[in-house]
């Protein structure tokens, strides 16, 4: 086979840094159309299938990503594809500290539970997955992304937005970096084993890290002002998006970062982009 890969989701965050980064790696990527195309064809003679599907604003996960997991898994088997999956953090729980793969799920919320048996499915179905596991995400694109939506919501006017305490840190991932990740555990896919979940430890962020990192930046003094969830709890009962962000205000409550010892043991020559060069790409023009 020739390195070929079919990314599921193009058009989102993790799908247009993913084509990007295979691109640049000289694969030939497939882009797949979820109105047009059937997957398992579309994924016929490619090596590797990211899996960047996911439901927007977390409508109806109960239904949608067990469905897509099947539709995915049968295209796999069909190609003899390799499985890359975005992970996340909803799983751990709300217990802080340093979350590996060897931590034990303790979900608390309705998605975390949904992404832990999701992800019990690939490792039960004898294809090869590999879960790149990533905290939140920062798109230099500042489409949708945690650090332009929350932490800098408000940066225009010198305000840096508190979701939670100021000193309670988040697993962060820069999403060109998780996409060359992707591209070289993809060419490392033979080395590993059947079902890998590897966390890429990013940086790990205050808000008051973000906050002094961007005063040593711009020269400016900021303030914080504090993100409004009482609006979420208002408008919850009537607006799934503000229901569903937040069952998840917990995690801004919890203190944690993701190990790097398992991904520094596989791709240990990576080298992810420095803090000032993410905080410059996160602030608008």
């Amino acid at each position: 086979m020739t390195k070929t890969v079919l990314i599921l989701g193009g058009s989102g965050r993790i799908g247009r840094h993913s084509t990007e980064a295979f691109k640049k790696a000289g694969w030939e990527v497939r882009q797949f159309d979820r109105k047009k195309d059937d997957m398992t064809q579309a994924a016929t003679g490619c090596d590797v299938i990211v899996n960047g599907l996911n439901p927007p604003n977390y409508h109806n996960w109960e239904e949608i990503i067990p469905k897509i997991t099947k539709q995915v898994l049968a295209a796999a088997r069909h190609s003899g594809a390799t499985i890359i999956l975005p992970g996340n953090v909803y799983h751990f729980g709300s217990k802080g500290g340093l979350w590996s793969e060897h931590t034990t799920p303790n979900p608390v919320s309705r998605k975390g539970q949904i992404r832990l048996e999701m992800e019990r499915a690939y490792a039960e179905s004898g294809v090869q997955t590999i879960i790149l596991r990533a905290g939140n995400f920062v798109d230099p694109e500042r489409q949708g992304c945690i650090m332009s939506e929350i932490y800098l919501r408000d940066i225009k006017h010198d305000k840096v937005t508190l979701p939670g305490p100021k000193t309670t840190r988040q697993a962060m991932c820069y999403l060109p970096d998780w996409g060359r990740a992707c591209v070289e555990l993809a060419e490392k896919r033979h080395e590993l084993g059947q079902f890998e979940d590897i966390p890429f430890p990013g940086h790990t962020l205050s808000a008051a890290d973000i906050k002094a990192e961007l005063e040593r930046i711009t020269g400016r003094n900021l303030k914080y002002s504090k993100f409004p969830w009482w609006v979420f709890k208002v408008t919850g009962p009537f607006w799934e998006l503000a229901r569903e962000l937040g069952e998840m205000r917990y995690l801004w409550e919890t203190d944690h970062a993701l190990s790097g010892e398992r991904f520094k043991a596989v791709l240990p020559d990576f080298r992810d982009t420095g803090l000032e060069d993410v905080m410059r790409a996160s602030l608008p023009a």
